[in-house]
C-alpha cells in the first residue's frame, strides 16, 4: 500500500485548517489509507511529522498555505491543493494525491500575482479573501504578493517595484479601490467572495481575462474590465461609501454617548456650554454626525468614477442633509454624481496638452452643477419626505410589527454570513443611526453576534456532535462572536450547511426579535460585546444581554439537535 503523508496550513485560518484535516482523515479512513498528517496554523497545535513517516512515505499532499516545510520532502512525488479543495471533495483530493498528479496547468508558467483584497468593514472578509488567494497560488506553483486593504488601512501595502514585475493585478474587493498604481497592468476585479470560494478558479479567470487598465486611469476613471464592472454594479458601490462612512458614525455615536455619561440627558443644551459633556456632543453631533451623509454620497460617486466624483458627491451629500433627506438622499446623490461625471469623462474629449484640466476643473465643476441641480429641483424633497415617513414608521414601532422586523434582519444576518444579505441588514441599519434611529443597529449587532457563540456554545454542550479540532476551534469563534465577526461560524457551516445554517438563522432571527421588542438602542455600528461597559451606548443593557442570551441557546441548542453525532 502506498504510504502517504500530508501537510495542512491554514496561516490566518487556522479553524479551517482543523477542518480540512478532519476531511482528510475520514477519507483516508473510508478507503483504509495509511495517513499521517500534520496540522499548521495560528490558534492549532498539530503533532509534527516524524522523520520515520516521511522515510517511508511514497508521496506528499500539501494543503493550504503558509511554511508547509515543503523542503523536507525532497523528490517525493506530491501534490498540492488548496483548502478549499479539501473541504470541497477530500476523497479526491486524496486520489490526486496517491495518483500523484500534479494542480498546475501542464506547460504554464509561474505567474507573478499582486493583489488587493478589501471590505466594507475590513474585517474578516479582507483577510479570508487574502488567505484564498495566496493558498491558490501556492498549489498552482505561481507567486503572489497580497496587501490587505483592512480597517486599519493598508497592511503589506505592494511596492513599485513588485507591481512593475506583476504578470497580472487581482483585485478581489467588495469597496472601491483605488487604481492608480496598476497604469498600464492587466487588471482583473472581482468580489472577496469569489477568493474565499474558489481561489484557483479565481486566479485561472484572472490570468484569462484581465484586461488591460489604460493609462491616466487615477486621474479621469479606470477602464474597469466589463465583466468585473457588471459583477460589482450598485452594491459594490453603496458598499464602499458605507465603509468610508462607518468610521464617522463609530466616533460621532460614541462621543454623543459619553456627552450624555458625562453631563446627563440635556447635556448639549445652551444652558451648559463650556462643559465637558457639551464640548463631546458637539464633537459628536454637529461635526462627526454632520459628514456622515457627505461621506457616504462622496465614496458612493468615489467608487463609480474615482477621484474626480468625491467633491460632487460629498457636495451632494451636504445637500442632501440640509434638505432633510438623509442617508435615503446622500445614497441617491452618491449615485447622480459618480454616474454623471462617469458619462462627462467618457463623452468629453480634449487636446491632449489640456487633458488635465478634466479631472481638477471640468468633471468637478460640470459634475456638482448636475447633481446639485438635481438634488434642489428634484430628488431632495421627495426622498425627504419618504425619509421623514420611514422615521415615523420605525419610530412607532411596538409589539409585534417591531418583533417581526427583528425576525427579519436577525435572520438575514445568519443566512450568507458576511454576503450580500448579511450586508445588506448591516448597511441599512448603520445608516438610520444618522436619522437618529437606533434599534435596527442593535438588532442587527446582537444577531451577527449570535452564530459564532452559539456554535461555540454548541461544542461544550453537546461534545460529541464536534471533532476534538472542532471543539478547539469553538473557542476562536467565541472569541470572534464576542467582537461582533460572524464570520467565525463559516467553517462549522461549511462542513454542514443543510443542518447549521438554519441553526443560525433561527437564532439569529429570535436575538433580533428580542432586541426589537425591548427597544434595545445601539449608537454606534459595531464593537459587539466591548461596547457594553461604554455609558449610553447600548441601551438598555439587560435588553441587549437577554437578546444575545436568547438567540445563543436557541442557536446552540438546534445544531445539537440538528447535527450527526461526529465520527
Amino acid at each position: 500500500m502506498t504510504q502517504l503523508v500530508a501537510v495542512v496550513g491554514g496561516g490566518e485560518l487556522g479553524t479551517h485548517a482543523v477542518l480540512a484535516a478532519e476531511a482528510l482523515r475520514r477519507a483516508a479512513a473510508r478507503r483504509n489509507q495509511r495517513l499521517d498528517l500534520e496540522v499548521r496554523g495560528r490558534g492549532t497545535a498539530g503533532t509534527p511529522l516524524t522523520e520515520g513517516a516521511i522515510r517511508g512515505a511514497d508521496a506528499v499532499l500539501l494543503v493550504g498555505s503558509g511554511d508547509l516545510g515543503a523542503s523536507r520532502f525532497g523528490g517525493l512525488r506530491r501534490a498540492e491543493v488548496g483548502i478549499e479543495d479539501v473541504l470541497t471533495d477530500a476523497d479526491r483530493v486524496i486520489e490526486r494525491a496517491l495518483a500523484g498528479a500534479s494542480p498546475a496547468p501542464a506547460g504554464d508558467g509561474v505567474k507573478r500575482i499582486v493583489a488587493i483584497t478589501s471590505c466594507p468593514t475590513g474585517i474578516a472578509h479582507t483577510f479570508m479573501a487574502a488567505e484564498g488567494i495566496q493558498a491558490a497560488a501556492q498549489a498552482l506553483g505561481h507567486q503572489v504578493r497580497v496587501e490587505t486593504q483592512g480597517s486599519v488601512g493598508a497592511r503589506d501595502a505592494l511596492t513599485p517595484d513588485e507591481i512593475a514585475a506583476a504578470d497580472i493585478v487581482l483585485i478581489a474587493a467588495d469597496t472601491g479601490v483605488d487604481r492608480g498604481r496598476f497604469s498600464g497592468k492587466r487588471v482583473y476585479a472581482t468580489t472577496t467572495k469569489a477568493a474565499i470560494r474558489d481561489g484557483k478558479g479565481l486566479i485561472a479567470t484572472a490570468l484569462k481575462d484581465a484586461e488591460l487598465q489604460g493609462a491616466g486611469a487615477a486621474e479621469s476613471g479606470p477602464d474597469r474590465p466589463a465583466a468585473a464592472e457588471t459583477k460589482a454594479g450598485a452594491y459594490k458601490h453603496l458598499m464602499t461609501g458605507v465603509s468610508f462612512m462607518l468610521p464617522f458614525v463609530v466616533a460621532g455615536g460614541l462621543l454623543i454617548a459619553l456627552a450624555f455619561a458625562f453631563g446627563g440627558i440635556d447635556a448639549m443644551s445652551a444652558a451648559n456650554k463650556g462643559s465637558l459633556g457639551f464640548a463631546l456632543g458637539e464633537i459628536g453631533a454637529k461635526a462627526a454626525f454632520a459628514l456622515i451623509v457627505p461621506a457616504l454620497a462622496g465614496y458612493i460617486a468615489f467608487s463609480i468614477a474615482d477621484r474626480p466624483g468625491i467633491a460632487p458627491g460629498m457636495i451632494g451629500g451636504m445637500l442632501a442633509a440640509n434638505l432633510n433627506a438623509g442617508f435615503l438622499g446622500g445614497i441617491a446623490a452618491g449615485f447622480i454624481a459618480g454616474y454623471t461625471v462617469s458619462f462627462l469623462n467618457r463623452s468629453i474629449r480634449l487636446p491632449k496638452n489640456l487633458e488635465g484640466l478634466k479631472p481638477v476643473l471640468i468633471l468637478p465643476l460640470l459634475g456638482t452643477l448636475v447633481t446639485g441641480l438635481l438634488m434642489v429641483y428634484v430628488v431632495g424633497v421627495p426622498v425627504a419626505a419618504l425619509l421623514a415617513a420611514l422615521t415615523g414608521w420605525l419610530k412607532g414601532m411596538q409589539g409585534a410589527s417591531a418583533l417581526v422586523l427583528g425576525l427579519v434582519l436577525g435572520g438575514m444576518m445568519a443566512v450568507d454570513m458576511g454576503g450580500p444579505i448579511n450586508k445588506a441588514a448591516y448597511a441599512s441599519s448603520a445608516a438610520l443611526i444618522s436619522s437618529g434611529i437606533y434599534t435596527p443597529m442593535a438588532a442587527v449587532m446582537l444577531a451577527g453576534m449570535t452564530p459564532p457563540l452559539g456554535i461555540a456554545l454548541a461544542t461544550r454542550l453537546f461534545p460529541g456532535r464536534f471533532t476534538a479540532q472542532e471543539r478547539e476551534a469553538g473557542t476562536a469563534a467565541a472569541v470572534l462572536g464576542a467582537a461582533f465577526i460572524t464570520e467565525g461560524a463559516i467553517p462549522f457551516a461549511a462542513a454542514d450547511p443543510l443542518r447549521v445554517i438554519p441553526a443560525l438563522v433561527a437564532g439569529s432571527a429570535a436575538a433580533g426579535a428580542v432586541s426589537m421588542t425591548f427597544g434595545v438602542a445601539l449608537r454606534v455600528p459595531h464593537g459587539g460585546l466591548f461596547v457594553l461597559p461604554i455609558p449610553n451606548a447600548i441601551t438598555p443593557v439587560l435588553g441587549a444581554v437577554a437578546a444575545l442570551v436568547v438567540g445563543t441557546l436557541i442557536t446552540a441548542v438546534l445544531v445539537g439537535v440538528l447535527k450527526k453525532r461526529a465520527a
